[in-house]
């Protein structure tokens, strides 16, 4: 079949199954005389594989092992489980993450007045997160990783 039915049998859009072919998740499938793309089931079937890994959140990293190991028929459950955990794992600290965005933005919402007048908590915090970073990356600078000047450093190595 052509990309265009391997693409709607499978949920995998064309422009993703012509990336997933150029960075090798999937291989390239053989053309026809004409040059199409001759999608087989079984190529079908992998894409479905691939959609629903995405669904779940998986890297492309990560599926290029797990298809690895669906079509390693000796494989160790356990080496499919490890993965799954270790992505459930990565999935909680985005979601602890986001829930904490989350309510940062909440509570500064919750104090901007949303008048007519400039002051605002928001952009306060964001102007006050730049000049944090600002001033941790000159001091830095200055003072090198160790936190210590460097004239300080050297009496020190001399002592």
């Amino acid at each position: 079949m052509k990309i265009g039915s391997a693409a709607h049998a499978s949920g995998v859009s064309v422009k993703m199954i012509r990336y997933y072919e150029s960075i090798g998740l999937i291989t390239e499938v053989p053309r026809t005389e004409a040059g199409y793309r001759d999608y087989s089931d079984n190529d079908v079937d992998i894409l479905r594989f691939i959609r629903r890994a995405r669904d779940l959140g998986f890297s492309v990293e990560q599926m290029t092992g797990l298809l690895a190991l669906w079509r390693d028929r000796s494989r160790l459950s356990a080496d499919v489980k490890r993965i799954a955990l270790e992505h459930v794992e990565e999935l909680e600290r985005k979601v602890r993450e986001l829930r904490q965005m989350s309510m940062t933005l909440r509570h500064l919402a919750e104090n901007c007045q949303g008048n007519e007048r400039p002051e605002c908590p928001i952009i306060n915090d964001l102007a006050n997160e730049f000049e944090t970073a600002r001033s941790q990356h000159a001091s830095q600078l200055r003072f090198g990783a160790t936190g210590i000047a460097p004239d300080r450093k050297r009496r020190a190595a001399a002592t």
